[in-house]
């Protein structure tokens, strides 16, 4: 069947179903703008899989991409910045430019569309600002806006001049589906805006095109699909100032902050923008929605980049080429900043101000995401500076551990795996910060059942590599010796037999430690300890935890980092411990190979890594974590195998809690950890009931 045809089929479905072109847009997660076009024949390039999915919504089946419908937005929030070409007190061509802005905008299934400063007239028309032809002329074009978006699932912020109560001012104009919700003047001015414009504003009301409506600065727009979809508005330098109207929003209720604003570019003035908008945006837990003027803009003495950004508590999430007038497209994560915010002790006791709500309603179907998640969320991009930070952070608290406790030695049980591979590293890093002998640094392997040749071997020569004092105390004949005291058979493999090589070895290192005058340094690590996969009393204690806040996805890029910098001897052994699979070895080896491998049991680290991010630091439900993972890992993980390991997640946290509500003292390093005295605070018999609830209504 041709094109024509399937479109043709397509319109008599939708008639007989009686359904909307935006429900039909929702059900589809095809853009409105999009689907407008295609069933009105105004495209020439047409995808089938685009008609196909269009024809399985109308038959009532399920996408299965990974956008999200009306229902389910789960707190994301498509936010869009335009900055048109404009032409200097050329209404008519500006109004033109901003139509084909909403249009592209409409196409991204964007929700929230911000344009620069003085959009309908240019924001450089100087003295032209006093003429009543100009304030008439924009005034004609905002009612052209407001028709324009009567069937536009978007809430729009244009700029323009305007004359209210005898006075012009700069103001920033809500319109949504074909209604002005309000203006709000700039009422910080520079220099230059005090000789057009007023900063006093006299009046609440303002009454034009026949109508009347809110005016002030004291706005939030609020979307009566969304408790967190609360919008207020900066106008240009206003975001500079010693104290921002930001402030103010944010402490009554506004999540997003749009600014129109038309501001110069200089040298280095890019980076200052991006820098002030990065610390206003954290300190409030804002997303930030900057919009500025670019090309068209008078170049009489200054030059405009239209350098636009999105932000996200600190974070740039997009962000435009300066000189380059460009839409820019993100999803904003509103929840999130619900979820930061609640945690703030600066809601308490604030000044609250007589803000005006004005509701607007808008479909909150974002279709695909426009915004990127990492998959290793703990990892920086591979940056020497950043690793070399984390180090230094380990290696500084170990060493005022050190010197505090006068410790005469430090012992490190040395497996030959990743996480002793970084805590003797650190080790190394903070005794010669003390400038100590390195043999004060004792080195103990363990061997029994389960020890690979192997990682034996690797244990070796990284302590010979290093210099530290390597010491082997085989512990089969003691756990053997336990075994029989306590009337296990020791041909049965199972939990105990695994926790009594680990409570042995953790007998020993305390006990040298006591004998030598030392510090038993842990190797544990973040990871494990979100999942419990240590054993109690075993190498979950140690005198101190210099892992203890460090993941497994990290850990192997720090290894791999001081691998980078280390010579022939030391870099060959850290490589192959990096190749090393993950394992505790407490299980006979197989025809001499490691039996028993970590990510076959509790799944794989780089997920339980991205699960522990999204679900501690940022609040995220089990039905956003999953969606999130979806996105992300949809060519490395099936979508079964994604739901298993989240499920086993949930389970093994809740389960293990009692674990980490005694760890040993260990210092934090990133925005995630598992201290009870500062970082999480929770019960260790919490339960787990209402997560796996969720967690089962999940479609896989």
């Amino acid at each position: 069947m041709d094109t024509v045809k399937l479109i043709e089929n397509i319109k008599k479905e939708k008639k007989l179903l009686k359904m909307t072109n935006a429900e039909l847009s929702s059900k589809s997660g095809i853009a409105l703008g999009t689907l407008n076009k295609i069933l009105s024949f105004k495209t020439s390039s047409i995808k089938t899989e685009t008609l196909n999915k269009i024809e399985r919504a109308l038959k009532g089946e399920v996408s299965t991409n990974s956008t999200l419908n009306k229902n389910d937005n789960l707190g994301f929030i498509k936010v869009a910045t335009c900055s048109p070409e404009v032409k200097v007190a050329d209404v008519f061509y500006n109004l033109s430019q901003i139509k084909k802005g909403i249009d592209d905008a409409s196409d991204k299934s964007v929700k929230l569309l911000v344009f620069p400063e003085l959009s309908l007239t240019g924001a450089t028309c100087g003295d032209l600002f006093y003429q009543d032809a100009l304030l008439n002329a924009s005034l004609s074009a905002l009612n052209e806006i407001t028709k324009y978006s009567l069937n536009r699932e978007m809430l729009i912020f244009i700029g323009m001049p305007i004359k209210n109560a005898g006075r012009i001012y700069d103001v920033a104009v809500a319109i949504s589906k074909g209604e002005i919700l309000g203006f709000v003047p700039k009422t910080e001015l520079n220099y230059t805006d005090k000789r057009y414009f007023s900063s006093e504003v006299f009046v609440e009301e303002i009454n034009v095109l026949d109508g009347v409506y809110p005016f002030g600065k004291d706005l939030l727009f609020k979307s009566l699909n969304s408790d967190n979809f609360t919008v207020a508005v900066e106008i240009g330098s206003e975001v500079f100032s010693s104290n921002p109207p930001s402030n103010n929003h944010a402490q009554n209720g506004a999540f997003i902050v749009v600014n129109l604003s038309c501001d110069n570019e200089t040298v280095e003035r890019a980076e200052f923008r991006r820098n002030v908008l990065k610390v206003n945006s954290s300190l409030n837990n804002l997303a930030y929605v900057y919009a500025n003027a670019g090309f068209g803009e008078s170049t009489t003495d200054l030059v405009y980049s239209g350098h636009s950004l999105i932000l996200e508590n600190g974070t740039i999430l997009n962000e435009s080429e300066l000189f380059n007038n460009s839409i820019i497209v993100s999803d904003v994560d509103v929840d999130f900043l619900s979820y930061e915010r609640s945690k703030k002790a600066y809601q308490n006791g604030v000044s609250r101000k007589n803000y005006q709500m004005v509701e607007f309603s808008t479909s909150l179907n974002n279709g695909a995401l426009d915004r990127k998640f990492d998959k290793m969320p703990f990892v920086p991009s591979y940056d020497a500076s950043r690793f070399e930070l984390i180090l230094k952070m380990q290696a500084s608290a170990l060493q005022k551990r050190i010197n505090h406790v006068n410790a005469k030695t430090v012992v490190i049980g040395l497996s030959g795996g990743l996480d002793s591979t970084l805590a003797l590293l650190v080790a190394v890093r903070a005794m010669k910060s003390e400038n100590r002998d390195l043999k004060d640094i004792l080195a103990i392997t363990m061997p029994c059942f389960g020890t690979s040749k192997r990682t034996k071997n690797n244990a070796t020569m990284l302590a010979e590599a290093l210099g530290v004092t390597l010491k082997e105390i085989n512990i089969k004949l003691a756990v053997s010796q336990h075994f029989k005291d306590i009337g296990h058979d020791e041909n049965l493999t199972d939990t105990t037999y695994e926790n009594s090589q680990a409570r042995e070895r953790t007998q020993v290192l305390m006990d040298v430690a006591n004998k030598t005058g030392g510090l038993v340094v842990g190797t544990g690590d973040l990871s494990e300890m979100a999942l419990g996969w240590a054993t109690y009393n075993g190498d979950h204690m140690s005198m101190y935890s210099v892992n203890s806040a460090i993941p497994k996805t990290l850990i192997r890029y720090l290894v791999d980092y001081e691998a980078s910098k280390s010579g022939k001897l030391l870099k060959d052994t850290l490589k192959d411990i990096l190749d090393t699979p993950v394992s505790p070895e407490l299980l006979p080896p197989k025809d001499g190979d490691i039996a028993q491998k970590t990510e076959d049991i509790v799944g794989p680290y780089l997920l339980h890594d991205f699960y522990i991010y999204y679900i501690l630091r940022r609040g995220y439900s089990p039905k956003k974590v999953f969606y999130i993972a979806k996105t992300v890992f949809s060519s490395e993980f099936a979508s079964e195998t994604l739901y298993k390991w989240l499920k086993n997640f949930y389970n093994r946290f809740f389960n293990q809690q009692f674990k980490r509500s005694c760890v040993p003292d260990g210092v934090k390093i990133g925005s995630v950890g598992f201290s009870p005295r500062g970082d999480l605070m929770m019960p260790s018999d919490a339960c787990k009931t209402v997560w796996l609830k969720e967690l089962e209504e999940i479609e896989v």
